[in-house]
């Protein structure tokens, strides 16, 4: 499943010079540091969503299907005839064929929805908040924090912004890749680049993740014109 990351921009003065490229991805692994990294050993998980909207559509549908049924079972109960949706669903059931082409599409529905429902249950969401690692401290060992990932692409943008050469920069922060796009108007791009990776290496060890994601740095000239 992919994942939109999200992308942070800014530019410092514009400039005219050929188009020049250079780019490198600093293949720093992921390693799925634990929970306290260079701590407690204890293992950050992701952070799960209450999932409140599918939930909520899910029991108000329940409720109201089981609320007719039991009204509709009663009521025949109580002598009168079942409601029409009854007679003609429990008609339909009895004669339409397997390979008929609503009872297929009927079938191809219900799965689709239980898939999603199982999907939804096995996965935790909440994709735009990176776990962080706790304090090594054990009074906030069970502390369980979370970085929004646009607030750690704005962080690594600055930081991108201080390299001197640096025109402008587009950060692009992923749950396992860091993506930096960078346009420079004056110094050799190896320099640039170079120095855009030591920083970026450096502000992406102070966020403080639990997972150290991959970064990938291009470095660019201005397109003339």
């Amino acid at each position: 499943m992919s994942e939109q990351e999200p992308d942070v921009a800014t530019q410092r003065v514009p400039a005219s010079e050929t188009e020049q490229t250079s780019s490198t991805t600093a293949d720093t692994p992921g390693p799925g540091v634990s929970a306290a990294g260079e701590g407690s050993g204890r293992h950050v998980h992701r952070f799960w969503s209450a999932r409140r909207v599918p939930a909520t559509i899910l029991a108000l549908f329940a409720v109201a299907g089981t609320g007719i049924l039991l009204y509709d079972v009663a009521a025949v109960r109580a002598g009168q005839s079942a409601m029409l949706w009854r007679r003609t669903l429990a008609s339909e059931l009895a004669t339409r064929p397997l390979d008929d082409g609503w009872v297929i599409g009927g079938a191809a529905l219900a799965m689709a929805v239980g898939l999603w429902l199982i999907v939804l249950a096995v996965t935790p969401g909440l994709r735009g908040l990176l776990p962080m690692r706790p304090p090594a401290d054990a009074e906030a060992a069970d502390m369980h924090a979370g970085l929004d990932r646009y607030a750690a692409a704005l962080i690594l943008r600055d930081r991108a912004m201080e390299v001197p050469g640096v025109q402008s920069a587009r950060i692009g922060v992923g749950r396992r890749k860091i993506r930096a796009r960078v346009l420079s108007h004056f110094r050799d791009l190896d320099d640039v680049r170079a120095d855009l990776e030591a920083a970026l290496k450096d502000g992406v060890r102070q966020l403080g993740l639990a997972r150290q994601p991959a970064l990938s740095v291009d470095v660019r000239r201005p397109k003339k014109g």
